[in-house]
């Protein structure tokens, strides 16, 4: 995600912050207007244990994804929450089930942590809510997680409710149909939260977990719908076989030169006729600002792009396209490189399979 600040890795996944939260930080400090040092301390020590219970919240997610295999590439903290991004989509509805309600468990966990020494002082939760009303640290951190318990449970998807949603539903009918309810659903709830947030509430935080929902939605259904329609299918029926190759010891200018010459955006560097890693666009052009034209693709070569095989599922390929964050991957068959996989070229069979399903179904 763009505009994100690494802040390090916990248990090998990493930990980026956006820019939106930052923008949150800032507007909660003006919002309560700390009249001491004393209490603007107070707030950010408040903001840093929320920070953490959301942190928890997502860990939830990735240890429980990774008791099925599934690896967190990373989470990320925004002004409306985090987000763990895992590597692939959990292959049954029970695992997808387990991982969703593995969060808002971590907050039930946290609440009722907090509220032991809360009760023993106030002997009733009644007595907790007022002393929230009046802006208590601990009972401020105990109401947070109950609402992030309760808020993510919303059957809202993608949020946390969503998936369940989506799960229970998944067990009793095909993965894409149970995905486009939840998404309809999901959709129902965020302009419910844009009309509550924008004409009663006047709250732009809402109107932006809806926007956020609404948005996230659409593109979670859209990448389903695809996984679906390419189901069944090789790898070998969406690779471009006419493509252009570098070898390391070509000059970056030449590169530049066969960038400009076609559509090809993204190159596979060979060693010795041998494929040795990809050379993007974008690495292209930064290399040309730092490195200058005449330095070799070796310096720039990324080494860290695993050749897919021809026979591979196209489905599990797309997967792996996403989880990378590669717009393209090479294609071996017997070890031998023989073409090239983009997201471009999968977009066209897409288009193509419509316009042929259009056509059966008008003929």
């Amino acid at each position: 995600m763009r505009w994100s600040l690494r802040l390090g890795s916990i248990l090998g996944i990493r930990i980026e912050v956006h820019v939106t939260f930052l923008l949150l930080l800032v507007g909660m400090v003006a919002l309560s207007q700390p009249k001491t040092s004393a209490e603007l301390l107070q707030l950010l020590m408040l903001v840093a244990l929320i920070f953490a219970s959301v942190m928890l919240h997502e860990l939830g997610h990735a240890l429980m994804a990774r008791r099925f295999g599934i690896v967190t590439h990373e989470i990320i903290m925004t002004g409306i929450g985090g987000i763990a991004r895992l590597q692939r989509m959990p292959e049954k509805p029970s695992q997808e089930l387990l991982i969703a309600v593995a969060g808002p468990a971590v907050n039930v966990v946290i609440a009722t942590v907090v509220a032991i020494p809360l009760l023993a002082r106030h002997e009733s939760l009644e007595a907790i809510l007022a002393a929230y009303s009046s802006g208590q640290f601990f009972e401020s951190l105990f109401m947070a997680n109950v609402v992030m318990f309760f808020f993510n449970l919303i059957p809202a998807f993608p949020m946390d409710g969503g998936r369940v949603l989506r799960a229970v539903m998944a067990m009793t009918m095909p993965f894409a149909r149970a995905t486009r309810y939840a998404t309809i659903v999901g959709q129902g709830f965020a302009l419910v939260f844009a009309l509550v947030g924008g004409l009663v509430w006047h709250s732009v935080a809402l109107v932006a977990i809806a926007l956020f929902v609404f948005v996230t939605a659409r593109e979670e259904r859209a990448l389903v719908q695809t996984r679906s329609s390419l189901t069944g299918m090789p790898v070998s029926a969406a690779m471009v076989t006419a493509f252009l190759s570098l070898e390391t010891r070509h000059e970056l200018s030449h590169a530049v030169d066969l960038l400009l010459a076609g559509e090809q955006q993204d190159f596979p560097v060979l060693e010795d006729g041998q494929f040795l890693g990809m050379l993007s666009r974008d690495d292209l052009l930064r290399g040309m600002r730092t490195e200058g034209p005449e330095s070799p693709v070796g310096r720039l070569v990324r080494l860290d792009v695993s050749p897919i095989e021809a026979s591979m599922p196209l489905d599990a390929a797309l997967q792996r396209m996403s989880a990378q964050r590669q717009s393209a991957l090479p294609v071996v068959m017997r070890g031998r490189l023989v073409g090239l996989l983009t997201l471009e070229n999968i977009r066209e069979l897409l288009l193509v399979q419509e316009a042929r399903q259009r056509h059966a179904g008008t003929a």
